[in-house]
Order: structure tokens, then C-alpha cells, then sequence
């Protein structure tokens, strides 16, 4: 494609983000807010405070009654990043943790930094991949991740935009970068080489195949208005510099001019969940790719007619939950109250998904006390559900100003609060995000929470780095865990769930 035939689309794509983020000056009619299923569905709605965890309840008489949060979350480790504000995605690998950034290099520090974490209670920047490789004028390195077999570093680069990242206009195309973080490479590592993708990406999932060693396909959700794509890219020969394009789906058209946000895999690599915004959820056939045949292709498992159309902006990420028949999907809502929440969707019939239940946040998911918020508190914050990782018993969310939320799935109908962590935020920083961090509510937990060796890794926007250990239900469950994280099938994904 064309460098202006991609610098037209991409300013295409900015725009259209900032039109969905428009901030609401009145609250929205109710039902535009809700997820339409054709009956009620159970609802968990967990009291926020800024006290030690605690549950309060305000339920419909027909709903079950939920149990009060009965965990915590322990602070083991904490490093401000610098104090540059507008932290991205994260990953991690042996003694290291890297994290991208939100904004480009018109700001300092906007490179991926490289934190040494030996010691999780003292965790240390030691290294900054800068310029020429990260941290360029109009990019942002906002998803990374890590793998292992491999030893390599993966970060997504592309363009941000000016209203809602605080940067400048991008002549670089969007790429994969990929970064030997071999032996003494971990703490400064070594570019191999990059990939230039054809059009705006925005996140992806890492598949590693359980089945054959040393191969590795990414899946990245393509946005634009039609022919919304997922891209799938065979990484196995990276380190040779080799990367295949090995296929690709194009969504069939909807009711609503909306793009996909990002997707996940079963473990097996046999199933796709996508969280496709405005046009909800639905299931893809990705088996042909798990199997490795030639010519592969995607198949839609969920028909048009089936999908759970959702209310503007949409479902922001789709994790499917451990040996159970269901989904767990957030939505993430700027600018105006409610902000989104949670959902459970079954897809015992992945022709036909359903929601089946819910969790809430009271009272920042909670239509009828949005009255306490005025449109100066609400303009400039989230108190969405952003990027959840699953256990078998636990879902592990960030939920911006909400904090790190620990939600019990033991009974996917039942989900409920068992422990929250909302720190203390810093007094100041670099940059402030434009959307999240600008207003009154200084929290902004985003990144995928990572688990490894039993200790928990979770990216602020604003705050930095913080390492934790949870204690509550299942946590012995958590404490085992060598690694796991949401946004790829590494680690103890791979012992709990392979078919």
C-alpha cells in the first residue's frame, strides 16, 4: 500500500476513535447502555473504596445475593517508571519486565523501558530502547510481549494521535518489532528486525502451539470500516528475520460502521474470541491454522444474525474461561457514566452466544448514581473494565480509576468481588494522559496483568510498575502459577486447558 494511502486511512481510523470518545455533556438514555439480551440477566455490583477490600450490595430482589470481598492484594514492589506517566503494555521474562509507552517521542522517556526485577521488592529501571528503534516522533510501543522458547521481544508499534495520546504526527508505517533478549540482551536488548504491517493494527494475541515446538503464530486486530481484518502472521523463523503472512479474515458487514479491538485464542489455537465493539461478540474457526495445513483458512462460527450487538463504544477484550463453556468480555467506555463493566457471555452454542451474567463496579457502573458525578469528574476518567487474565477460579482485571479488580468465577453466573487494589497515586508526572489521567481520579491501571512465580505484575498509566501478591480465595491456585498471562497462551494456560 502506499505510504499516503496509508497515512490518509490512518488519519481515517483517528478520527473516527475520537468521534466514538466523544465526551457526552447529558447522560445517555439507560438502555443504550446495556448489553440487549432478551431477559435479566445476574448482576454482582462491588462498592469501590479506597479502605481495605469491601463489598457493598444493592441488588434487585429476583438477583442472588452476593458474599463480601474476603481478599487483599499485598504490595511487594513498586517503581514510578520514571514518573513519565503514560505507561503501556507490559511483559516479562526471567529478571526483566518491559513496558511500552501510550505517547511518541515528542515526550522524554517515551521509549520501552527495561525494569530489573530480581528483587520484586525493589524493582529498578535499568535500560531505555530509544531512538532509532523505540520512542519515535508519532509512534506509540503499545503492545508488548515475550517469547520465551524463543527469547525474543515482541512490541507493536504505530500512530497515535494527538487528543488522546498527546503526539504528533507519524511518517513511520506500523510495525512488529522483534528483540533478542538472549543472556546479557535482556537488559539492553538487540534488534533483529521489523516487520512493516499493511494497515493500522491495534492489539494482538500471542499463540504459541502447544503441540509443535518452535512455532508461533500471531493474530492482530486490523481496524478499518470495512473489511474489518485479522491478521495472522507466522513468527517460527523471526530470529532468522523471516515472518510469513500465513492468513487473514475479513468480518462480513453489520449494522454499525465499527472495527474489531482485539481478539484472543483457545489455547488449543482452534478457537477465536473477538471483541468486535459495537457488533459484540462472536466466535471464529481458526482449527486450519492450529493444524498447520497449507492455504489456511477462518471460518465464522457465529452468522450475523447471532452477534451480540453492544451499545456504543463496545466490548473491548473476550477471554474464553477454562474448561467452561463461557466468555468473559469487558467494555471500555470513556468520558461518560456508566462506564463499562463486565460481562459473562455462554457459548455452549457458539452459533448463538448469550449473556448470562454480569459484574459491576457501584457506584461507577451504576446507571441510576450517575447523579453523583458531575461532567468535570466524568470527562477526563475511566472506571471501565479494560484487560482482563484468567485462572480457573479468578478473573484478574484492570479497570482504570477502579484499580486492579480480583473477581471470583468459580460460578460463572455468580461472578463477585473477592479483593481490589487502588494505590496511593503519585504527585505528579511527565505527562498526564489526555483522557485518562486529566481529570480528578489519578489511577489508571491498564496493562494485562501478568503472574508470574506467584507474584502478579500490573502496569498504571500513570503510577508506573507494581508487584503484588494476592490473598483471598484460590490463592493457592495463584501462588503456584510459574506464568500466565491474558493476552497470550503461555505458561500454566497450556497445563490447564489443552485438548
Amino acid at each position: 500500500m502506499p505510504a499516503q494511502t496509508r497515512l490518509i486511512m490512518n488519519s481515517i481510523i483517528v478520527l473516527w476513535m475520537i468521534s466514538c470518545m466523544e465526551i457526552a455533556e447529558q447522560f445517555v438514555n439507560p438502555t443504550s447502555l446495556q448489553p440487549p439480551t432478551n431477559s435479566p440477566v445476574p448482576t454482582q455490583a462491588a462498592t469501590l473504596a479506597a479502605t481495605p477490600p469491601s463489598t457493598s450490595i444493592a441488588p434487585l430482589s429476583t438477583e442472588p445475593q452476593p458474599t463480601p470481598s474476603t481478599g487483599s492484594f499485598e504490595l511487594i514492589g513498586h517503581t514510578p517508571l520514571l514518573n513519565r506517566g503514560m505507561n503501556a503494555g507490559l511483559a516479562v521474562y526471567g529478571n526483566y519486565a518491559y513496558i511500552g509507552s501510550r505517547t511518541d517521542g515528542t515526550h522524554g522517556d517515551a521509549g520501552v523501558l527495561v525494569v530489573n526485577i530480581s528483587d520484586p521488592s525493589h524493582p529498578q529501571v535499568v535500560y531505555q530502547i530509544g531512538p532509532p528503534d523505540e520512542g519515535l516522533v508519532g509512534q506509540t510501543s503499545r503492545e508488548l510481549r515475550v517469547w520465551p522458547e524463543q527469547e525474543a521481544l515482541l512490541v507493536l508499534n504505530f500512530a497515535c494521535e494527538a487528543g488522546l495520546h498527546d503526539c504528533a504526527q507519524s511518517a513511520e508505517p506500523p510495525n512488529m518489532s522483534f528483540y533478542d533478549i538472549s543472556g546479557a540482551n535482556a537488559v539492553a536488548p538487540k534488534l533483529i528486525g521489523k516487520y512493516e504491517l499493511p494497515l493500522m493494527p491495534h492489539e494482538f494475541f500471542l499463540w504459541d502451539d502447544p503441540n509443535i515446538s518452535g512455532r508461533a503464530l500471531l493474530y492482530i486486530s486490523i481496524q478499518r470500516f470495512i473489511g474489518d481484518t485479522v491478521l495472522v502472521l507466522d513468527i517460527s523463523q523471526a530470529r532468522q528475520g523471516i515472518v510469513q503472512e500465513v492468513s487473514g479474515w475479513n468480518a462480513p458487514r453489520g449494522p454499525f460502521n465499527t472495527t474489531i479491538h482485539s481478539l484472543s485464542l483457545s489455547v488449543d489455537g482452534r478457537r477465536a474470541y473477538l471483541a468486535y465493539l459495537r457488533h459484540g461478540f462472536m466466535v471464529l474457526d481458526t482449527s486450519q491454522l492450529a493444524d498447520g495445513i497449507s492455504n489456511p483458512q477462518i471460518n465464522l462460527l457465529t452468522p450475523p444474525e447471532s452477534w451480540i450487538l453492544w451499545s456504543d463504544p463496545g466490548l473491548h477484550s473476550a477471554i474464553k474461561l477454562f474448561g467452561q463453556p463461557y466468555a468473559l468480555v469487558t467494555e471500555e467506555v470513556y468520558g461518560r457514566c456508566p462506564w463499562g463493566w463486565v460481562s459473562v457471555i455462554d457459548i455452549t452454542n457458539e452459533s448463538t452466544p448469550s449473556v448470562v451474567a454480569e459484574y459491576k463496579l457501584d457506584p461507577y457502573n451504576i446507571l441510576e448514581q450517575c447523579g453523583a458525578f458531575t461532567a468535570n469528574h466524568y470527562r477526563v476518567t475511566s472506571f471501565a473494565a479494560h484487560n482482563p487474565t484468567l485462572t480457573k477460579n479468578i478473573a484478574f482485571i484492570t479497570w482504570h480509576s477502579g484499580g486492579l479488580q480480583a473477581v471470583s468465577i468459580e460460578d460463572p453466573l455468580q461472578p463477585r468481588q473477592v479483593a481490589q487494589f487502588l494505590p496511593p497515586p503519585l504527585p505528579s508526572v511527565q505527562t498526564e494522559d489526555p483522557v485518562l489521567s486529566s481529570g480528578l481520579d489519578k489511577v489508571v491501571m491498564w496493562s494485562y496483568p501478568i503472574i508470574k512465580d506467584g507474584l502478579m505484575y500490573v502496569v498504571d498509566v500513570r503510577n508506573g510498575l507494581y508487584i503484588l501478591r494476592y490473598h483471598g480465595p484460590f490463592d493457592k491456585e495463584v501462588a503456584q502459577i510459574r506464568f500466565l498471562e491474558g493476552n497470550s497462551n503461555l505458561g500454566e494456560a497450556q497445563l490447564w486447558e489443552v485438548q
